[in-house]
């Protein structure tokens, strides 16, 4: 009895004394589960390189400037005015940005053909008083105005320029250009008379230039 009593005794003893399961905090156990865990990454966001930056727009050499040539094409065309053109451009193109001749428009003496300059006019449908040349075969001083002043010969109003017009009697700077503002914008003289309504000239200075000019 005794025996067993001591057997009892030392159980109970090495159990009391044995080792007992301690519970992990909940706070140090959510940090472990994490680390353990493989962290991921948005590597595609982050690793990819930034696109490059999207180049200025072209913008047109200033030598390309050189490549064009700005010519007045009036008279009997669809959109009399301004036109730009190719350096190198010929009369055709010149009609053909102007829309086309109109129907009806005699253009036996116009050379289609020309190569254009810069800064010309062509005048289409009105015939051109050539111009008698000076000494050596160079057109004298004054251009067509003046050879056609000395020849007594009327100034045509559809291909006279504005310094021309200005060898007329009471024609300054400012009326010669209101003259040749009104042929652009009208796509020409079709008779004298309306030179009337030009801004400037009133019924006495018409009956001055009337007998001067022509269309």
């Amino acid at each position: 009895m005794v025996l067993a009593g001591l057997a009892v005794l030392a159980g109970a003893h090495f159990w009391s004394t044995g080792p007992e399961s301690v519970r992990v905090p909940e706070a140090v156990g959510a940090a472990a589960e994490e680390s353990a865990v493989p962290r991921t990454e948005n590597v595609g966001a982050q690793s990819l390189p930034s696109p490059p930056p999207r180049p200025a727009p072209a913008t047109i050499p200033d030598a390309l400037a050189a490549d064009r040539i700005v010519v007045d094409v009036n008279g009997r065309v669809r959109r009399p005015g301004v036109q730009h053109l190719r350096a190198g451009a010929r009369v055709a193109d010149a009609l053909h940005a102007a829309g086309g001749v109109l129907a009806g428009t005699d253009i036996t003496g116009l050379n289609r053909a020309r190569v254009l300059v810069d800064g010309e006019q062509v005048v289409v449908g009105f015939p051109t008083a050539p111009q008698p040349p000076g000494p050596g075969g160079v057109p004298g001083p004054g251009g067509e105005g003046a050879a056609q002043a000395q020849a007594g010969a009327p100034l045509s109003l559809n291909t006279a320029t504005a310094e021309q017009l200005e060898t007329l009697p009471g024609v300054g700077p400012v009326l010669a250009q209101h003259i040749v503002d009104y042929r652009v914008e009208h796509g020409g003289y079709a008779s004298v008379d309306e030179l009337r309504e030009v801004t400037g000239i009133g019924d006495r200075r018409f009956a001055d230039l009337q007998p001067l000019v022509r269309p």
